[in-house]
């Protein structure tokens, strides 16, 4: 019985954790590397069925990303708005959101490539061979 046929967790999990490497290498090695954690992202959304879950599973795997960053390792919070717990929970908001859109954006790009490769399929079947392919 599974609990969500729906939602890939593979994709769900191996996005999550790229995101949270591209943080991880970024910190150690060189700061460029901190853009490509939407890779993991995009491939969360990617891997989902529909556009909802898509956005569902980039604000999810984007929750290594909210505690990698209360760990230090985006920077540190000296004083200001962020310190307090209102600018911490709008951290963690804008985080979410952030990986909610780039989830969104995977499983869209996802949708249009399926639309396309159907179209493709269908102007195949139109030309010379069409009634080739018929036969068969």
């Amino acid at each position: 019985m599974e609990i969500l046929p729906d939602v890939n967790f593979k994709a769900l999990i191996f996005g999550a954790a790229i995101a949270g490497a591209f943080i991880l290498f970024g910190y150690q090695y060189w700061d460029w590397f901190y853009p490509f954690a939407a890779i993991g992202l995009v491939y969360a959304g990617y891997g989902q069925k529909d556009i909802l879950f898509g956005t569902i599973a980039g604000a999810f795997a984007s929750t290594p990303i909210i505690v990698l960053t209360f760990q230090g390792y985006l920077g540190t919070f000296q004083e200001g708005f962020f310190t307090t717990q209102t600018g911490i929970l709008s951290v963690a908001l804008i985080i979410l959101i952030s990986g909610a859109f780039v989830g969104f954006v995977g499983a869209w790009a996802k949708k249009n490539r399926m639309k396309a490769l159907e179209e493709y399929e269908k102007k195949q079947n139109i030309g010379k061979n069409k009634n080739k392919n018929k036969n068969k």
